[in-house]
């Protein structure tokens, strides 16, 4: 296995053995497109040129604001062979938040997708962001804007890259020579439960460690496809990014999260890495479909994914099937399960999942039909994993092995503790926060949850804030009880509450889209403003019958002894998910606090 000085030398010595290969594909104008390794290169070293040009020195701090896209890689690959380091901003992030991140990391340029990411910085320049009762403005030397906005003020990456050209190539290879893989790469900032976000510092030895760890378990090949949709200034994708670039292989890149399915289908991946969200709807609607299917065709997906989850056995326990098994697996197969792959492309060789914890059902029923989820476990302090199942030794319910290099232990309270070349160097100006986070003998303190098995498999009981505590004494892992009603196919989200209360309770949102091939199956009609469903009796009948399904399968304890329907589902944009679909507890709890109080 190569060794890398670091993530531009190592990106560029990929491009001199791949060449005219493809690097990544997209559909910039409907129709799926092809950019070779060399085009690609040409290009991130004209943006690296073209940012020495605007006075960018090694050290200098970039920001980027935008979705993720193509030029988002090249542009990151441009800042780090310039010598700088990439401060990445979700694009679903508000003015103000923005303008702490720039602010904060003490970035001079920031390069911004379009005019919309643009109003933002616009805005908080010229009104600044008020913290901890003071206000403050971003100094900013230049913005960069990806598509053409017009605006005489800014450069757009096509005269970047026109700026890049005209200078020499050399100046490139010696700030490229002069990275050392202790030096920072990226600065990504993670919400903290209180106060302003914290800047975690990675370095291009972080990353590397994590590609060469995970480049010895088998996932992905030199010219597989890979696919992504996930938000690049969330640390799961920026690895999957890189991994890319690693191991040689194709980025397919989705249009968007709407159009995900459609997407995977069409590109044909043989690696999809996702949050659990992804998969759990496409769970509901595996489940849904079961449910509209005429009797017969039902009875034929029963038996299909029986045949299946008697195949995983097999495959989990290291044995053959039996001679009728095999027959009835290869019927299956013909009749039922190909055709499921079919929604995913077809030639899906593993899936990965990551940023949450993901339900077990899931992972049993996507066994079942031959698509083998990867479930992993780490955070953006570690560069973002610590432990995944592997193609080859995997078990269910559990987050997998460490990876290489990384050395787990667990303080007296069960929060897990680790160690690795892949942690990283702590939290920009946040000395207090560093020192709480990994302590005097370099453990970093995960906030987490867990043990290891006999076999030395992770499972993660919980967030060690997140544990809830009822007054009777009794410990709730809320997550556990999300996912089991998350995976009911009318339910979309589920929050748990019931810390210091007597008992647990719910808040959930629907699946619009389920609701509606429900009411059709049933010939209800329901009102054309979907906020009025929650308070439509037959669907709060349909929600407590998922409900008391779910309940059944849990201790007494654990049930959830009242609910509350909520009349829209969580959102980015409402501010209820993060970035990676990932429910924001306290938001939503302080949001609905007067449903949750009128349940006890």
């Amino acid at each position: 296995m190569a060794s890398f000085d670091n993530l531009a030398d190592m990106f560029f010595a990929q491009e001199r053995q791949y060449a005219d290969r493809p690097r990544y594909r997209h559909r910039p104008h409907g129709t799926w497109q092809e950019v070779s390794w060399s085009t690609c290169a040409d290009r991130v070293r004209a943006m690296a040129c073209g940012l020495a040009s605007l006075g960018v020195e090694p050290g200098d701090r970039v920001a980027l604001l935008a979705a993720t896209r193509p030029e988002w890689i090249e542009f990151d690959l441009a800042v780090l062979a310039s010598g700088g380091i990439t401060v990445p901003i979700y694009p679903s992030n508000v003015p103000d938040e923005c303008g702490y991140i720039v602010w904060n990391s003490g970035a001079a340029v920031v390069c911004v997708e379009n005019a919309q990411q643009l109003a933002k910085i616009r805005q908080v320049q010229r009104h600044g962001f008020e913290l901890e009762g003071e206000s403050h403005q971003p100094d900013l030397r230049q913005i960069i804007t990806i598509e053409d906005t017009g605006d005489p003020q800014v450069v757009s990456l096509r005269q970047l890259m026109d700026r890049g050209r005209s200078l020499p190539v050399s100046l490139l290879q010696r700030r490229i020579q002069g990275i050392g893989r202790d030096q920072l790469a990226t600065i990504v900032y993670t919400s903290g439960t209180t106060g302003p976000p914290k800047g975690v510092m990675q370095t291009h030895g972080n990353h590397l460690a994590t590609l060469e760890a995970v480049g010895q378990l088998g996932m992905i090949n030199p010219g597989e496809v890979d696919f992504l949709f996930l938000p690049l200034a969330h640390s799961f994708a920026r690895l999957i990014e890189y991994l890319g670039l690693f191991a040689g292989t194709v980025t397919a890149f989705a249009r968007g999260l709407d159009t995900v399915i459609d997407d995977i289908r069409e590109a044909r991946p043989h690696l999809i890495p996702s949050v659990p969200r992804i998969y759990e709807k496409i769970f509901s609607r595996i489940q849904a479909g079961r449910m509209q299917s005429a009797a017969p065709k039902r009875l034929l997906l029963d038996w299909a994914f029986a045949v299946g989850r008697q195949r995983s056995e097999c495959d989990q326990s290291g044995t053959a099937p039996s001679p009728l098994l095999a027959l009835q697996v290869a019927l299956a197969e013909r009749l039922v399960l190909s055709k499921i792959r079919g929604v995913l492309g077809g030639r899906t060789r593993f899936m990965v999942s990551g940023g949450a914890p993901l339900a077990l059902e899931i992972a049993r029923l996507f066994h079942a039909a031959g698509l083998l989820i990867l479930e992993g476990y780490g955070l953006t302090e570690t560069t973002p994993i610590l432990t995944v199942n592997r193609p080859a030794k995997f078990k269910f319910g559990t987050v997998g092995l460490p990876i290489p290099g990384v050395s787990l232990t667990f303080a007296d309270d069960g929060e897990i503790l680790a160690k690795g070349p892949n942690i990283a160097q702590g939290y920009y100006k946040r000395p207090e926060a560093t020192s709480e986070a990994w302590d005097a003998e370099g453990w970093f303190h995960t906030g987490d949850i867990g043990e290891l098995d006999a076999d030395g498999f992770l499972r993660i009981t919980d967030r060690k804030k997140d544990l809830i505590k009822t007054s009777g004494g009794k410990y709730v892992a809320p997550q556990k009880v999300e996912n089991l009603l998350k995976t009911e196919p009318h339910i979309s989200q589920a929050v748990v509450i019931g810390d210091e209360r007597k008992y647990c309770v719910a808040l959930i949102t629907l699946d619009a889209d389920e609701i509606e091939v429900w009411a059709a199956r049933e010939s209800i009609s329901l009102p054309a403003d979907r906020t009025q469903w929650a308070a439509d009796s037959r669907v709060r009948a349909l929600i407590d019958a998922e409900i008391g399904e779910v309940n059944r399968r849990l201790a007494p304890f654990e049930t959830i002894k009242y609910h509350r329907i909520l009349p829209r589902d969580f959102s980015v944009e409402g501010g209820e998910l993060t970035p990676s679909l990932k429910a924001k507890r306290k938001v939503v709890t302080n949001k609905y606090r007067a449903l949750i109080d009128d349940m006890y």
